[in-house]
């Protein structure tokens, strides 16, 4: 059986999702933002002996969580269903029915799931049965993994060299990183990521949006305490959003956003200043953000993205990719983008509009220079 998910589940439903992207706090947070959210979860019976007779419920199995985008100038929506797990021929049938609801022409689906011979096969079979077609990717189909079942002592040791002295360097100068979800800091923060912005030329969500996301993901009481600081109400917390600054000689040089969900931690936002780049306040940053994992059990860092395997050096992510390899992580690559047609004709015509003139005609300005 398949509904959809009522608010007194969400602690059922957030330990079934697969990443952030497909917690209770994420849709909640992205309702904030306008988006319609729909919440499906698969049930089966669960037969459990109670004294001499036994007594049979229903037992949450699998979950989707689906945003919906309105489309500028028509009654018609896209579906996202980003980060989820393999889904069940029963969860992506309910799935396109509920896009058939919500006048959607289609809805993008990016399995969280690592590519394997297994994993290719299921979804072949996924493809086959309702047609799925390769769509353009929304979420990089790489990311950068490190095990954190290893002692700190391994971790160091799986290092670089140069990462492990610029680590080591940055210690003996003094950069301290603390956990500070308060709103200075997230004000530090957003200051960073507007200066990181236009040095490197990248685009991000407005200020608005990144302040209801971490409100929403740090909603949670916080308490406890880490990085030898003093327990206080802006630090710890089951909350999944937690932010961090590295500091040195009073000023803030790097501010990151993780998060933690089940066991694993995740980096999603970060920027920094150049002032103070001498002394390594990202790599100090990293550090202590791979040992506030371990304290709170996660086994797993997924450093969110890359782009790929061998980027050329021209590439605007180069660096950053080669910076979280350097910690002795591996580059695992994910089943990637496909597209669940709901509507074919308003299908065909948004990937002529969007995928091949739109695409083409950027195509042309690069090439002749307009």
């Amino acid at each position: 059986m398949i509904r959809q998910i009522e608010e007194t589940e969400r602690k059922e439903f957030d330990k079934l999702a697969a990443h952030p992207l497909q917690s209770w706090e994420w849709g909640a947070f992205r309702e904030k933002t306008g988006v319609g959210v729909s919440r499906l979860g698969r049930y089966e019976n669960s037969t459990s002996p109670q004294g001499a007779t036994k007594s049979t419920k229903l037992r949450l199995v699998e979950t989707a969580q689906v945003t919906w985008h309105k489309m500028p100038g028509t009654p018609m929506y896209i579906g996202y269903w980003p980060k989820g797990g393999m889904p069940s021929e029963e969860m992506g049938t309910a799935v396109k029915s509920e896009a058939k609801n919500r006048r959607a022409i289609m809805v993008k689906l990016e399995p969280n799931v690592i590519k394997d011979e297994q994993a290719e096969e299921e979804m072949k079979k996924l493809v086959k049965r309702f047609g799925l077609k390769r769509g353009k990717a929304m979420f990089t189909k790489w990311s950068i993994w490190l095990d954190l079942n290893k002692s700190e002592e391994e971790l160091l040791g799986g290092m670089k060299p140069r990462t492990r002295y610029n680590v080591r360097y940055a210690e003996r100068k003094g950069v301290k990183v603390v956990e500070d979800n308060s709103p200075k800091a997230f004000t530090q923060y957003w200051k960073l990521t507007e200066e990181t912005m236009r040095r490197q030329g990248f685009y991000a969500h407005t200020k608005s949006y990144h302040q209801k996301m971490f409100e929403t993901l740090r909603a949670a009481q916080p308490k406890g305490k880490h990085s030898g600081g003093q327990a206080s109400p802006q630090v710890g917390g089951p909350g999944i959003a937690h932010l961090f600054k590295a500091v040195y000689k009073g000023k803030t040089l790097t501010t990151w956003i993780v998060f933690v969900l089940n066991g694993i931690l995740y980096y999603p936002y970060g920027a920094s200043t150049r002032e103070g780049s001498n002394v390594f306040p990202s790599d100090a940053m990293m550090w202590e953000v791979i040992k506030f994992g371990k304290s709170q059990g996660c086994t797993l860092f997924d450093m969110w993205g890359s782009p790929g395997p061998e980027p050329k050096p021209s590439d605007p992510w180069f660096g950053f990719h080669r910076f979280k390899l350097g910690y002795g992580a591996h580059l695992m690559e994910f089943l990637g983008t496909y597209d669940l047609e709901v509507n074919p004709w308003f299908y065909f015509l948004y990937r002529l509009g969007n995928d091949y003139l739109r695409w083409g005609w950027l195509k042309l300005r690069a090439r002749f220079g307009r």
